[in-house]
């Protein structure tokens, strides 16, 4: 972009504006660079590209990230039901969710980056005495990469549980992997999504 273009368009903008909304300075500052570096070597000019593009996937790692955890919870909250989930939301909050986002994390941040694309989480988690929660799948393969459960304990002599844990493909969904368990009443508890 011609440099007179750019700053009558900040100005246009701030203007327009009353300054309220000033423009977006990464933009300018990242073209800035760039033109910097060419002017320098191209091994400096290969080494910015290299840290702009690590940069654009770690925050593309991070969006997916933030956008798994935020729907994992509301997954999670469709399937305790209007029943269920006055009584165990805040425990789960501050119990198990920080446990699931880990869990997300660790699973993302070993998935290769050029394949973060393909990753999507289920859209409806079970109801009844079903066990899942979502899962997290490669879109092309259709294949579950983890698998989050709650499963209803119920210990003899005392009262019933849910245990929350989830499953990799890594370990063909043999092991649970545990996230906790919050503890329900003696009484059975309602069904999911009730």
């Amino acid at each position: 972009m011609k440099k007179w273009f750019k700053k009558s368009l900040v100005i246009l903008v701030s203007v327009l504006s009353f300054g309220i909304v000033s423009p977006s300075h990464d933009l300018w500052n990242h073209n800035h660079q760039i033109n910097r570096i060419k002017q320098g070597n191209t091994e400096d000019y290969q080494n910015s590209t290299a840290s702009l593009s690590s940069e654009q996937s770690d925050n593309e790692r991070s969006m997916l990230i933030k956008k798994m955890i935020n729907s994992a919870e509301m997954q999670s909250y469709e399937k305790f039901g209007s029943k269920i989930k006055p009584v165990i939301e805040d425990e789960f909050r501050e119990a198990i969710l920080p446990n699931i986002e880990t869990a997300i994390t660790n699973t993302i941040m070993q998935y290769p980056q050029g394949n973060l694309s393909k990753l999507a989480i289920s859209e409806k988690p079970s109801g009844g005495a079903s066990e899942k929660i979502f899962h997290i799948y490669d879109k092309d393969s259709m294949k579950d990469i983890i698998r989050f459960h709650v499963r209803r304990d119920h210990p003899p002599m005392e009262g019933y549980y849910f245990n929350f844990h989830y499953h990799v493909a890594f370990d063909h969904f043999q092991v649970h992997h545990q996230l906790g368990s919050i503890y329900w009443d003696k009484n059975t508890p309602p069904q999911w999504k009730v």
